[in-house]
């Protein structure tokens, strides 16, 4: 029994950049030497372990057999009789097929150390085409690394053209295209995961309405996403929504910056109309959604200005306009007509 450390961790070490996950192979066991040792069983399709003191998952070596459209109709063989080579031949990407014994051996069958050099992210072999979601961590693998100088090998885009031409990507599940773009909206350069969807034909399948900007600011993948549907009726972000699992808290932040874009990019506002935005956006009582709308639409004329007007107006003396004899309904009414008050004031250039 041996075992090895592969893919991620193995490749962002080579790099010198830091990495949080650890993958190991085993090679030679079977699962029940394996639960023998204290491992912990968590594979359904194939046999994974957990370490009973790390936690960390170890994989039995493995091959495997495309049996139809997709990539969950694969059969999984895993025996002590597989190679490190044979499980390393059926990964992704020659950079990700790296393996490291636990004396820091590199085992490299596949040159994946020349490709790192010459910043190429190259398929290991044809059976890439085999797994469309590998069209996604393509993807999402230069969003990772496209700072440092990487590209996609032609020849990989080749194959995955051919891939989007044969239907593999009609067959991705919508759980695991969410989560890759998902995660690539969280890389340095996400708009580089869409470019390599363009290049290959997929994003028009995958996603056909969406405006993707030139580069993307350095915030929240909630923010990332808003600005991705600024044009456009509210029904493509709702569609998107439904077709992908999508949380909560993206869908609302881009249905709001879609709707109440053309406040922001108008004549100045007087002072009832910004009041009035202010309230409907809710930003006296969830001041950090509004911060995230702020940061979809920061680079229209009025963001700056509306930002200003909240923190002028978000404290108002209740207790005064009680002593005052304000209650109920009335109340509500006194606080909007202060607030309105105080944008007057503010005499900024405002209607």
């Amino acid at each position: 029994m041996k075992v090895y450390l592969v893919g991620g961790c193995v490749r962002d070490r080579l790099l010198g950049v830091p990495s949080t996950e650890k993958d190991w192979v085993v090679v030679g066991a079977t699962p029940d030497e394996m639960l023998s040792l204290g491992y912990r069983p968590v594979g359904k399709d194939f046999p994974v372990f957990l370490h009973p003191t790390t936690h960390e998952e170890y994989a039995l070596a493995r091959t495997e057999r495309k049996t139809g459209k997709g990539y969950t109709q694969f059969v999984f063989h895993a025996s002590p009789e597989v190679t490190l080579e044979e499980d390393l031949k059926r990964r992704d990407l020659t950079v990700n097929a790296i393996a490291m014994s636990e004396d820091g051996k590199i085992i490299d069958p596949f040159n994946g150390q020349t490709d790192l050099k010459n910043k190429v992210l190259r398929h290991v072999s044809d059976a890439f085409v085999e797994d469309p979601v590998r069209i996604l961590r393509v993807g999402r693998f230069l969003a990772k690394f496209a700072h440092l100088g990487f590209h996609v090998a032609p020849q990989t885009f080749q194959l995955m053209g051919k891939m989007v031409e044969n239907g593999e990507v009609d067959a991705l599940v919508p759980d695991r295209v969410w989560q890759e773009m998902d995660r690539a909206l969280g890389e340095k350069n996400p708009e580089k995961f869409f470019d390599v969807l363009e290049e290959c034909d997929a994003l028009v399948k995958l996603f056909p309405d969406i405006n993707v900007p030139e580069a993307f600011k350095p915030v929240k993948n909630s923010i990332k996403f808003a600005s991705l549907f600024l044009d456009g009726p509210q029904d493509i972000i709702k569609r998107f929504c439904q077709k992908y699992p999508v949380p909560v808290n993206y869908r609302d932040l881009a249905l709001m910056a879609n709707q109440y874009q053309t406040k922001f990019t108008g004549d100045k506002l007087s002072p009832e109309s910004c009041v009035q935005l202010l309230e409907r956006l809710d930003a006296y009582r969830r001041p950090e959604r509004f911060e995230d709308v702020l940061e979809v639409l920061d680079d229209f004329p009025q963001a700056a200005f509306l930002k200003t007007v909240l923190e002028e107006t978000k404290d108002v003396d209740i207790y005064s306009l009680q002593v005052e004899g304000f209650e109920g309904k009335d109340i509500g009414e006194a606080i909007h007509k202060s607030r309105v008050d105080k944008v007057r004031q503010l005499n900024r250039g405002v209607k």
